[in-house]
């Protein structure tokens, strides 16, 4: 089976009226949108609360690394989807690469509740 160019034309369009839209939409709001400024206004805050002392403070590494972990382990999970669509026509084939996948996530696992990484003090 072999493509052309003319096959990527749909591809480019769609990223072309993605990218428009965005662009479009920001621009117009900001033409749009009201322009009052005051003091109480422009004031920095945090979800409604007022910000004291620096904002550099030091956060614990287990925060960053759970988030980590998270988005590693959520990433991985992804690719249970299209597996489990495709489950039949994959066949055995299919299932012996899952199970490989499986045990590297499960040993990934394992290796992070060694490190205790998931707990808290």
């Amino acid at each position: 089976m072999q493509s052309n160019q003319l096959d990527y034309i749909p591809i480019l369009m769609q990223i072309g009226l993605s990218v428009g839209f965005v662009v479009g939409t920001i621009f117009i709001s900001n033409l749009l949108g009201p322009k009052r400024h005051s003091k109480s206004k422009d004031k920095n805050f945090e979800c409604g609360i007022e910000s004291i002392g620096n904002a550099r403070i030091p956060f614990s590494i287990k925060y960053f690394l759970v988030a980590i972990l998270f988005v590693l382990f959520d990433v991985e999970v992804i690719f249970l989807y299209p597996w489990a669509v495709n489950f039949r026509d994959l066949g055995v084939e299919g299932l012996v690469k899952m199970i490989i996948f499986m045990a590297l996530l499960m040993i990934g696992f394992l290796y992070i509740i060694k490190k205790r990484a998931l707990e808290w003090e």
